[in-house]
């Protein structure tokens, strides 16, 4: 049974993505200022913070494995340094092909000096709203790998939200090594919607 406390953390993040939701649309010119308070009482009410997604590939193993798995994503409409941290591993869309998706680690953000293996490269630093985006798994070459060692930086604008639970099988699931910092903030999000059923359902392996 979920805690009173959890359901008002719950509740909170809730408001938070709402307003996130709201505000993103009525900046983009999708909703009117009288339309704005409706859209966000109809995502707190309506709307659920996690969506489902199923990704293929060796690049993040062994985290979350070298097969097919599904995985529980934290939707974060509006991303900034505030919202994600270097350690979480984020779903972003592809920077070579828009209509995809990839699933990588933020190894680092805005600020962060970066600074090559390859002496040939200078170094520089990550200029506002960019982040570094890598592959786990170690024994996959960079160019194989399709992360910011092949692209470079890519936008936080291009994160779409956070993975916090993976489903190998339906024998074989569990929560995703993010920063500790999202962990503790995703906490009552896995409570209140993790559905371990419904994904093994949704599970295409």
């Amino acid at each position: 049974m979920v805690s009173a406390a959890t359901w008002i953390r719950y509740a909170v993040g809730k408001l938070q993505y709402s307003a996130s939701i709201g505000w993103k649309n009525y900046k983009g010119g999708e909703i009117t200022d009288r339309e704005l308070g409706d859209t966000i009482w109809k995502n707190f009410f309506q709307g659920k913070l996690t969506c489902l997604h199923y990704n293929k590939g060796e690049e993040m193993a062994p985290t979350l494995g070298d097969q097919g798995v599904t995985l529980l994503v934290r939707k974060i409409p509006w991303v900034d340094p505030k919202k994600v941290f270097v350690g979480d591993v984020v779903l972003l869309k592809d920077p070579i092909n828009s209509e995809d998706y990839l699933v990588r680690r933020l190894a680092a953000i805005e600020g962060y000096e970066m600074v090559s293996t390859d002496e040939k490269d200078e170094p520089f630093v990550l200029e506002k709203d960019q982040c570094w985006v890598l592959a786990d798994n170690e024994n996959v070459k960079p160019k194989e790998a399709k992360d910011s060692r092949t692209f470079g930086p890519v936008s936080l604008k291009d994160i779409v939200g956070r993975a916090i639970y993976c489903l190998r099988t339906a024998v074989d699931h569990g929560p995703v090594n993010n920063s500790q910092f999202s962990m503790d903030l995703d906490s009552p999000v896995l409570e209140v919607e993790l559905d371990v059923d419904e994904m093994a359902k949704s599970h295409k392996a």
